[in-house]
C-alpha cells in the first residue's frame, strides 16, 4: 500500500528541493499544499509542483483520515493538538532548536548570539518544540545579514532532508528530546524590533548587528519616523568583505 504524505509548505525553494529528493522513492502518494492565507505560493512562477490550499486547524480531521505522515516545510500555520496527536507530523525548521524557536530564528541569533542552524523535529502542541530527529549548526559571520544567514540555513535544511528523508518516511529514526526548553520569539517580537528608537544609546557594534539582523534583501523591516515630517523611513545595511590584496 502506498504511504500517503501531506506536504504543507510556504517555501517554494524547499518544496521544489523536496520534490526532487523523493523522485527516486517508490510507493509514495504525495500531496503538496500551502497555507490557505498564502495564495501567492501557488502563483509563484518558480513552483515546480501542483499544490492546493489547506487550513490545518479546520481540516485536521480530514488530514488524519487521509494521510500517514505530514511534513511541514516552513509552514506558517500552528498545527492543532488534535492533528499532532493522531498522525505523525514532522517539521523542517530554520533554527537550531531549542534556541530562538518561532519566527525568523536567524534574526534573533544575530542579536542574542544563540546558536543558529537547521532542525528537523517531530511536531507537538508547542511552537518548534518536539523531539529532534536531526540538526546541524551554522556559523553566522559578522558580515552576514538576515538574508545571507537564511540562505545558508536553507541549504543546510536541504542537506538534512537528503540525509534523513528515508528514515523520516519509514518512521525508523530515533528522535531525542531537547535538554532544555530554550526560548521562543513570536511574530509580535519581530514586529517590535522593526521600530528604531532614534534616542536609544548603543555601541556602533550593536547598531551594526541590529541593522544586519533586520536586512533581508528587498524586504522593508527596520524603520524610523522622521520627527519633523512624520515620514516613515526604512533602513538597511550593506556589508562587503574587502578583496584580498
Amino acid at each position: 500500500m502506498d504511504k500517503k504524505i501531506l506536504i504543507v509548505s510556504d517555501n517554494v525553494e524547499l518544496t521544489n528541493a523536496f520534490s526532487k529528493l523523493v523522485a527516486s522513492f517508490h510507493n509514495l502518494d504525495i500531496t503538496y499544499s500551502y497555507s490557505y492565507n498564502n495564495p501567492g505560493f501557488a502563483n509563484s512562477a518558480n513552483l515546480q509542483v501542483t499544490a492546493e490550499a489547506v487550513h490545518v486547524k479546520e481540516q485536521w480531521r480530514d488530514i488524519v483520515h487521509r494521510y500517514d505522515l505530514v511534513i511541514s516545510l516552513h509552514c506558517k500555520q500552528l498545527f492543532p493538538a488534535e492533528l499532532v496527536a493522531n498522525v505523525r507530523c514532522v517539521n523542517v525548521h530554520p533554527g537550531f532548536n531549542p534556541y530562538n524557536r518561532g519566527w525568523f530564528p536567524q534574526v534573533f541569533s544575530i542579536l542574542n548570539g544563540y546558536k543558529a542552524g537547521a532542525t528537523i523535529h517531530e511536531i507537538d502542541e508547542q511552537l518548534d518544540h518536539g523531539a529532534i530527529i536531526a540538526q546541524r549548526e551554522i556559523v553566522i559571520e559578522k558580515w552576514d545579514t538576515s538574508l545571507t544567514a537564511y540562505e545558508k540555513i536553507q541549504q543546510l535544511e536541504i542537506e538534512l532532508l537528503r540525509e534523513n528523508l528515508e528514515s523520516i518516511i519509514a518512521g525508523t529514526y530515533k528522535a531525542v528530546q531537547p535538554e532544555e526548553e530554550g526560548n521562543v520569539n513570536l511574530k509580535k517580537d519581530f514586529n517590535n524590533l522593526c521600530a528604531i528608537d532614534l534616542q536609544k544609546q548603543t555601541t556602533l557594534g550593536e547598531a551594526i548587528d541590529y541593522l544586519r539582523a533586520m536586512t533581508h534583501g528587498n524586504y522593508n523591516n527596520a524603520y524610523f519616523i522622521d520627527p519633523q515630517t512624520g515620514v516613515k523611513v526604512f533602513v538597511k545595511i550593506t556589508l562587503e568583505i574587502a578583496p584580498e590584496k
